[in-house]
């Protein structure tokens, strides 16, 4: 792969040729995971998380292009096509190509390439979202209410998925034995990653209000967003800005309530449901106490 092109030139024209096709879109993210030479073994299996993920989007329809019959979403496009971007730089300079890497995310998905554990997939993956979410806060606020109240709900599970890993205490506190394993992206049965687009909405644009889809919302959603992420949502926050290396996304919380194209004044959808299985689960997993991070 060598050439004069530079790596983050390169990954620009693979993605720029695919924009407007989802499944090219689809088959980029998944030769990405093959790597610079056809051929990466220990990394195909952090593959099936990243295509749940995007066979969500895609089910969605939130990367239909603006002259479809039913436009997809120009804030969903522009975070996919940064994970895209990111990705692509990582095998161009792992093949060969010129650098150095175009931002601290692809640094990150490089990191990956070299180890692929599950904690350098997340700072990976993560990195390239939470990066997104952070350059396009402008597309986010011209989506809807619910649109944008999802949007915060996907970046929290995110998140959380990352600190099962990483950070077992602070995601599941005296069960922290049990996280790294919940949490691993290539554990298809157990794997909270990819269990989350079986949890959230298929259809795109969302009609019915916030409090329409929290009152239809049951079972492993509710239990997870209310009874264990809820109580520890701004420690989670911190965590992953140090873990990251995205201060940014402290904006994007405020008092454990989560503020991204979300007005703090209309927290009270952050607030649990009056329910015995919840006081239960918040007895039973209360946060870890908090410790400065390094």
């Amino acid at each position: 792969m060598m050439s004069e092109v530079t790596a983050a030139a390169w990954a620009g024209q693979q993605v720029a040729a695919v924009r407007d096709d989802p499944a090219g879109r689809m088959a980029l993210m998944e030769r990405c995971y093959s790597g610079p030479f056809g051929k990466a073994p220990r990394h195909l299996p952090f593959r099936r998380a990243a295509m749940s993920f995007m066979r969500w989007q895609v089910r969605r329809g939130v990367l239909q292009p603006a002259f479809a019959d039913r436009p997809g979403s120009p804030w969903w496009r522009a975070v996919n096509e940064r994970i895209l971007r990111d990705g692509c730089e990582a095998v161009g300079l792992s093949g060969g190509l010129g650098g150095p890497a175009s931002a601290r995310t692809v640094d990150h998905w490089l990191s990956f390439a070299d180890h692929p554990t599950a904690r350098a997939w997340y700072r990976a993956h993560n990195g390239s979202v939470v990066a997104a979410y952070l350059e396009h806060r402008d597309l986010a606020e011209a989506e809807n209410e619910t649109e944008r109240f999802f949007m915060n709900v996907v970046l929290c599970r995110v998140l959380y998925a990352h600190a099962l890993v990483a950070a077992p205490r602070i995601a599941l506190g005296r069960l922290h034995p049990l996280a790294p394993f919940l949490g691993d992206p290539r554990v298809e049965m157990t794997g909270i990653f990819l269990q989350l687009s079986r949890v959230l909405p298929a259809e795109y644009p969302l009609h019915d209000s916030v409090r329409a889809h929290l009152d239809r919302e049951i079972g492993f959603g509710r239990l997870l967003d209310f009874g264990v992420i809820a109580p520890r949502l701004q420690q989670l926050y911190e965590w992953s800005a140090h873990e990251l290396a995205a201060p940014g996304l402290l904006d994007c919380v405020r008092d454990g309530s989560p503020v991204y194209a979300w007005a703090f004044a209309d927290r009270n959808v952050w607030q649990p449901p009056d329910s015995f299985v919840l006081r239960v689960i918040h007895r039973a997993l209360p946060p870890s106490p908090r410790a400065p991070y390094r």
